[in-house]
């Protein structure tokens, strides 16, 4: 039993002395090859000053330049649709027919009331002027003759009256054809042939016309935004748009209202731009991407990749002088396409990392190549 101890004790001490010399040379082996992949490689950018236009960005939503709901005036019957849904048309084009019979029987009704007082007008006018006549070599009292006067005032008053419901019939009758008020695209009917209107109650509207050439694009920017917009001394701001689909808008346009007032729950002020729309490629109603552009002004942009946020709020990785990478916070300002306009936090000649940034520490060796 004791050879049998000693022996196993032999052999653990051999074992061990294995292990230990394969452990050293992995290690040794692992720094060798450490040597050669312990930098990480990364792509830089060396930033410098440039001229870039300032830019302020915001959502904005389109509209026409003029809507209108277009409504019944005037209770009836619609007889007839005289338009397309969707059709541009003039002012003045006829839109809907709405019965006529009662509003022409209710002027002619209203014409021969107005006859008929301007018959009695005429009597008593006659009677007036032959008692007048009469009280002078005062054939009758002074009282008779005054009596005379007046009712030749009322009925002159009465038959202004009658004149008036003429009119009023007139203009019902009129408001039986619905007119477009102004050139625009039309909307769907909201009532079909058919459907009895009342000016006052939910059927009164008919449809809606919007005005798209010029179109607006309605957006909005933060008190500091609109501060720095109204700081430049420019000339009048350019106005570009970003479609839904990632394209620019062809025509550039201008701003024509900026509100006098700041949204106290939001604190932003609404602002409104005016763009060209022969073509319709702007739709009333679309959300697109506003971008304000007041002059230029020299400033560090860096690839929108190469910026991060954290709790402290936006960072870059910059390349040291000691080869190894260092965060470095930085004071964005607005986007100009793909790259960020640096208003603080970098100078000219820092070197700007642009890849292989989530595997970034502070202090990771780096094997800088020039980005792309």
């Amino acid at each position: 039993m004791r050879t049998l101890a000693i022996a196993v004790s032999i052999l653990l001490a051999l074992i061990s002395t294995a292990c230990t010399q394969g452990d050293a040379k992995q290690q040794k082996d692992g720094k060798a090859a450490g040597g050669a992949t312990a930098a990480l490689p990364v792509s830089v950018i060396e930033v410098a000053p440039r001229e870039v236009p300032v830019a302020f960005e915001a959502v904005g939503r389109t509209e026409g330049s003029r809507e209108v709901q277009v409504r019944a005036r005037v209770s009836g019957i619609i007889e007839k649709q005289l338009y397309t849904e969707g059709d541009s048309v003039k002012a003045g084009d006829t839109l809907f027919q709405i019965e006529r019979a009662p509003f022409e029987i209710d002027l002619q009704q209203q014409r021969a009331a107005l006859a008929q007082e301007k018959a009695r007008y005429a009597l008593a006018k006659q009677d007036a002027e032959r008692l007048k006549g009469l009280a002078d070599r005062r054939a009758i009292s002074q009282r008779e003759a005054d009596q005379a006067a007046s009712a030749l005032r009322q009925s002159a008053a009465a038959v202004q009256l009658a004149q008036a419901r003429v009119r009023q019939s007139e203009l019902n009758l009129s408001y039986t054809t619905v007119e477009a008020p102004i050139e625009g695209v039309t909307g769907r009917a909201m009532q079909s042939i058919g459907s009895l209107v009342s000016p006052n109650g939910d059927s009164a509207l008919l449809t809606s016309l919007s005005r798209t050439d010029p179109v607006w694009v309605r957006f909005a920017l933060s008190e500091a935004e609109f501060a720095r917009l109204r700081a430049r001394e420019t000339g009048a701001p350019q106005v570009k748009l970003e479609m839904a689909d990632g394209s620019a808008y062809s025509e550039t346009g201008k701003l024509n209202f900026a509100s006098s007032t700041v949204d106290a729950n939001l604190g932003t002020v609404q602002m409104r731009a005016e763009f060209p729309n022969a073509n319709l490629k702007v739709l009333p109603g679309q959300y697109v991407r506003v971008q304000v552009i007041a002059g230029t002004q020299r400033a560090i942009v860096v690839p929108q990749s190469a910026v991060q946020q954290n709790e402290s709020g936006r960072f870059v990785w910059v390349l040291g002088d000691d080869g190894k990478a260092a965060l470095r916070n930085i004071k964005a300002g607005s986007w100009i396409g793909k790259d960020w306009v640096v208003l603080d936090g970098l100078k000219a000649g820092d070197k700007v990392i642009t890849d292989n940034l989530v595997r970034l520490r502070p202090g990771t060796a780096v094997a800088p190549k020039p980005a792309a």
